[in-house]
């Protein structure tokens, strides 16, 4: 494990702590262009979302109907109804994207996959960059605003689903993440710079509650317009 690594498990609670949590629950809100360019306009903002810890899974409630909630995982995403019965599911969701670039319509299955592992890939760091096969290193610093980050190079196992499976994590002074890159491979590889902040302490670990997504040029700027995908999250709890 990285030194870099260790500095964010440090400031984000430790690793201790959060190898003793099992579930982060939250109410999120979804804002941006990508939800009415994927046909999706206003989808889940302002529902419940559930991420694992162990694993990796999630569910948000209610999903698009009264009564339904998604169930993520790597190889299945399905939507079921409050008794659990499956009311329509798809395997191998990430095959589904084949040729798609960033105007293409999503199905429903295809935003609660997109919506999970992205979930999934915020709010499980950075316990999840400890998981068997993800590798970590520590490469140039960058300079924005006048502030100075360490970076830290993420690339995930095959077995881990996520938007890009390797990522660039800015941190700051304090070791907390501030700035992500990344490409969104089930996006025709759109590439991404995603800020992190709000950080609050939750019951011993320090999740962030605001995140604003946007493009990114060829020299690593974000591009300011549009907001691609913004989050906020309110009511974050850990059990």
């Amino acid at each position: 494990m990285s030194d870099l690594l260790t500095t964010v498990l440090d400031a984000h609670g430790g690793r201790a702590r959060w190898e003793e949590a099992h579930r982060i629950t939250a109410r999120q809100f979804f804002g941006g262009a990508l939800w009415g360019m994927k046909g999706h306009p206003g989808a889940l903002d302002g529902v419940e979302v559930t991420v694992d810890l162990r694993r990796e899974h999630v569910s948000q409630k209610p999903f698009l109907d009264a009564g339904h909630h998604t169930s993520f995982s790597p190889g299945r995403v399905a939507v079921e109804d409050s008794d659990g019965k499956v009311v329509e599911e798809l395997l191998d969701p990430r095959a589904s994207f084949a040729g798609h670039g960033l105007m293409t319509p999503w199905s429903r299955l295809q935003l609660a996959y997109f919506s999970g592992s992205a979930m999934w890939t915020y709010l499980a760091e950075p316990l999840s960059l400890t998981f068997p096969g993800v590798r970590t290193e520590e490469i140039g610093p960058w300079t924005e605003d006048g502030e100075k980050f360490r970076r830290l190079r993420v690339v995930f196992p095959e077995g881990i689903a996520t938007l890009s499976t390797e990522q660039i994590l800015y941190v700051d002074s304090s070791g907390l993440i501030r700035r992500r890159d990344y490409s969104v491979e089930i996006a025709g590889d759109t590439p991404a710079a995603h800020y992190v902040s709000g950080h609050q302490e939750v019951s011993g670990l320090v999740v962030p509650t605001t995140r604003m997504i946007y493009s990114r040029d060829e020299n690593g700027h974000k591009v300011p317009e549009p907001l691609v995908v913004s989050v906020r999250l309110e009511d974050v709890a850990v059990s």
